[in-house]
């Protein structure tokens, strides 16, 4: 199994061209249903849907979720029918399995006034409150999710059109730049991005203070820290800038199809979950607006 198990994530890394961080969540589903396989001296090429429901009903014991559960199950599907498709099964065994039920979680997001405490809390005195400034801007003018941001090169961005190219495997989209974002950015990219890189030849947009490319974690340390300053109760993460950014638009009067490309969703049903808080600014508009309200 194990050789199979290589050669198909060679396959979706090679020719699906998916991402570094997509890749190892296929490597880790499969890796742990491998050991299941092994552990209970299973046949990975002969086993039958009711093995394949007995691994799911194996992970809910171990009180994974169901968004776990499901993904597992996607990335066992994504593997069987690579081995369909290859002639080394004659029968796809998660045929006719269904995922778990997910209860879509209510997205945690921030109200104007608090987006606007945040990102008034880096000062741009010194170089790290120069980049903190940009990046914060730059998180909520794009909405972009964090491994998009930190996988930014300074070419990506275009100040002359406004936009920033963000690009996820083979897929590519250009999302606006506010012009306080670009201000920001621009000061970051002209006044602190060549004094904090070492080396030339560092591409990266956003650097740490060693000029190399910001991590994942660096970026999340970088929002806890300015939430504290702004006393802000709520968790701030990178994806509830996110979040915010879509709300905003949509409370705004952005059309969703426009939230869906700048997002990058494929399906315009993830983008939905926004229009739960619409009602909101509705009723406030209505209030405002109506004669009788």
């Amino acid at each position: 199994m194990e050789k199979q198990v290589n050669h198909f994530l060679e396959f979706i890394h090679n020719d699906k061209k998916v991402s570094e961080n997509t890749l190892q969540s296929y490597r880790r589903d499969i890796e742990q249903y491998q050991k299941y396989v092994e552990i209970n001296k299973l046949n990975y090429a002969k086993v039958d849907s009711e093995q394949i429901s007995g691994y799911l009903d194996y992970m809910k014991n171990l009180g994974k979720k169901s968004s776990t559960i499901s993904r597992s199950l996607a990335s066992i599907r994504a593997f069987y029918q690579y081995l369909l498709r290859n002639k080394k099964i004659k029968k796809d065994p998660t045929d006719g399995i269904q995922s778990p039920k997910i209860d879509k979680r209510v997205p945690t997001v921030l109200s104007a006034q608090e987006v606007e405490l945040l990102l008034e809390q880096p000062k741009s005195v010194d170089l790290k409150g120069i980049r903190d400034k940009a990046m914060l801007e730059f998180a909520y003018a794009t909405g972009m999710k964090v491994t998009e941001i930190i996988s930014l090169n300074i070419s990506d961005v275009n100040f002359g059109e406004g936009l920033v190219i963000c690009r996820t495997g083979e897929k590519q989209r250009n999302i606006p730049l506010g012009n306080l974002s670009k201000e920001a950015l621009k000061d970051y990219v002209e006044n602190a991005r060549p004094i904090l890189i070492k080396d030339d030849s560092v591409t990266a947009l956003f650097v740490n203070t060693n000029g190399q490319r910001l991590t994942r974690q660096g970026f999340w340390k970088i929002i806890k820290y300015y939430k504290e300053q702004a006393h802000i109760t709520k968790d701030i993460t990178p994806h509830v800038l996110r979040h915010s950014f879509a709300t905003h638009l949509l409370q705004n009067g952005a059309d969703l199809k426009s939230i869906q490309l700048m997002l990058g969703h494929s399906d315009i049903s993830s983008t939905q979950v926004y229009m739960q808080f619409q009602d909101e600014s509705l009723q406030n508009i209505y209030k405002k607006a109506h004669p009788r309200a």
